[in-house]
């Protein structure tokens, strides 16, 4: 696996043993449909605590109705939600098959436990059983302790979204690449819905065409950038 350097193998989730940490007894396992009434509430309450902005009950839905298999929950021994993962995986653009954790999050009380670790390890073996080329995703440029763990999976840096979050916070997007040549696989740029004649005729075409220029200009390169992800000044080159 390309820049990521795995320890013993993960176990398949159902059979995952207790994870002893301290006085800390945890065990994990995958979502499934069957366990939406009792998770699905302490889901949204978990990550909704750390969001930059908010999730409708349609976009957890969204993830778990399709993907379940991609979501892994750390639980207590009174089965109370500790630390969840919610992941994607579908071609992306034509090109790759992309794999996209969309939320992480730890109750704080249990962090520096490496339970967040071990959930995006298991989602990334399970996407790897899955045949993912890449797996992607988006976190803030001063979440340092987000930045480390998956640095230290080896995801890296591919561009910096300013503005990326409601709140006005620029995010970093990190890909872990899974396979040899996937960042060379072409892609697609994504269809727009042609414009109307009355749309057209009122010179929209040309503000439509900034206004995608525009949000291409908001992304910035970062590739081949220098990071320290301990959590010091970082001294950055800007090598491609």
């Amino acid at each position: 696996m390309s820049g990521n350097s795995k320890d013993a193998a993960i176990e398949a989730p159902n059979e995952q043993p207790p994870l002893v940490k301290g006085d800390v007894k945890l065990r994990y396992m995958p979502y499934g449909a069957e366990k939406e009434s009792t998770y699905l509430p302490a889901i949204r309450q978990l990550i909704s605590k750390d969001l930059s902005e908010p999730y409708s009950i349609y976009v957890y839905r969204y993830f778990l109705y399709q993907w379940g298999e991609l979501c892994f929950m750390a639980l207590d021994e009174q089965d109370n939600l500790i630390g969840v993962i919610v992941c994607k995986l579908e071609p992306h653009r034509g090109g790759p098959m992309r794999g996209y954790i969309a939320m992480l999050a730890t109750r704080s009380e249990y962090r520096g436990r490496g339970i967040a670790t071990k959930l995006v390890r298991m989602a990334i073996e399970r996407m790897i059983d899955m045949d993912a080329d890449e797996i992607a995703l988006e976190t803030e440029v001063d979440n340092t302790p987000s930045l480390k763990i998956y640095e230290n999976l080896g995801f890296l840096r591919t561009k910096r979204l300013h503005r990326y979050y409601l709140n006005g916070n620029t995010a970093f997007r990190l890909i872990l690449y899974l396979k040899p040549g996937i960042p060379y696989k072409p892609t697609y740029p994504p269809d727009y819905p042609p414009m109307s004649p009355s749309e057209q005729g009122r010179g929209l075409m040309d503000e439509d065409l900034f206004a995608r220029q525009a949000a291409q200009m908001r992304m910035e390169e970062v590739r081949g950038e220098k990071h320290d992800v301990t959590g010091g000044s970082a001294s950055s080159s800007n090598t491609r």
